[in-house]
């Protein structure tokens, strides 16, 4: 069992983010991984610094840990040639410690660059196209590529890394699950359903099974709630509503009504180790075996402590009931 910790790019300043991967390396996480957005998702979060420099910085400033893209979006905001290039030179940067975790991208990130937001349906046809161009670059050369929705003319990565990244598909569904076996060496979720591993295997998917559990810890339970109902309460809304919406305001007015009991519905809150390893549990049951936790307490140093002290013991012990 791998354990990774989710460096929350929209709450935390640059060079916060940068601290928090070497401090994850020294509380003992062997991987994280970074969102890669335009904006936050609620104002209370404050921040969106850019990926790409951050995870750069944090290579330089670790040794062991592995750092992913917790996903980016390879279709709008960059064109997969570019994601192509950015990926094998942190590849590069890092010793082959980078994975690039990619996905169909939301509105609130991807709009910015104007031109529309496109049907889910064409978001995942140029998620798979941009996924053929990147490895195309990825094969050495010079290359061109025309398809439906994205194209490259003679384009060539010149700097790649002896062993070229591995790409994990975030896939909330059928369609992006095949896309995952088809094109990925790895597949990511949010949502502990087992019916999407099940899709990736059938497909021929064989590679890792990466989820993100959202917690949040705190000496005191309220604390923990309260932090979480502040700054994280987007995630109850679902996917079907996150890829949409296109601004933070309009996830402040979509989660209004979210109450402190939705949150203990939904998080494992507060001090009590057997909570959080009982939520994790259920990921493992459906079939995950890269556990990224998503802290959203007050008290990141002291999720770290607790971490080493109480979670990663049992967690790294956890097995399919």
């Amino acid at each position: 069992m791998k354990i990774g910790y989710k460096l929350l790019a929209e709450g935390y300043d640059p060079k916060e983010i940068v601290r928090q991967a070497v401090a994850a390396e020294r509380a003992g996480f062997d991987f994280v991984e970074v969102s890669d957005h335009y904006h936050p998702w609620l104002a209370e979060q404050g921040h969106s610094g850019f990926a790409w420099a951050m995870l750069a910085n944090a290579a330089a400033k670790t040794e062991r840990i592995t750092l992913m893209t917790g996903v980016t979006c390879p279709t709008m905001r960059y064109h997969p040639a570019i994601v192509a290039q950015a990926a094998a030179t942190l590849a590069i940067l890092s010793d082959g410690r980078f994975k690039l975790g990619v996905g169909s991208g939301e509105r609130l990130n991807e709009h910015v660059i104007g031109g529309g937001w496109p049907a889910v349906h064409v978001r995942q046809e140029m998620l798979r196209e941009a996924l053929e161009i990147i490895r195309l670059l990825w094969s050495g050369g010079y290359h061109s590529y025309d398809g439906q929705y994205l194209e490259i003319a003679e384009a060539r990565v010149f700097d790649l890394p002896a062993e070229l990244p591995e790409i994990v598909v975030a896939a909330g569904g059928p369609k992006a699950a095949k896309i995952a076996a088809d094109l990925g060496d790895g597949i990511f979720n949010t949502e502990d359903d087992p019916s999407v591993l099940e899709t990736y295997a059938s497909e021929g998917g064989k590679g890792p099974r990466y989820c993100e559990v959202m917690m949040s810890y705190a000496g005191r339970e309220q604390d923990a709630v309260a932090a979480a109902r502040e700054k994280m309460r987007f995630g109850l809304t679902g996917w079907k509503v996150m890829a949409e919406l296109p601004n933070p305001g309009s996830f402040d007015a979509a989660t209004a009504t979210v109450t402190e009991d939705d949150i203990r519905q939904n998080f494992s809150c507060g001090p009590d180790p057997e909570s959080h390893i009982k939520s994790v549990q259920n990921y493992v049951n459906a079939g995950f075996d890269h556990l990224t936790l998503a802290n959203a307490g007050p008290d990141v140093d002291g999720f770290f402590e607790f971490f080493t002290s109480e979670l990663q013991g049992p967690l790294r012990e956890l097995k399919t009931a």
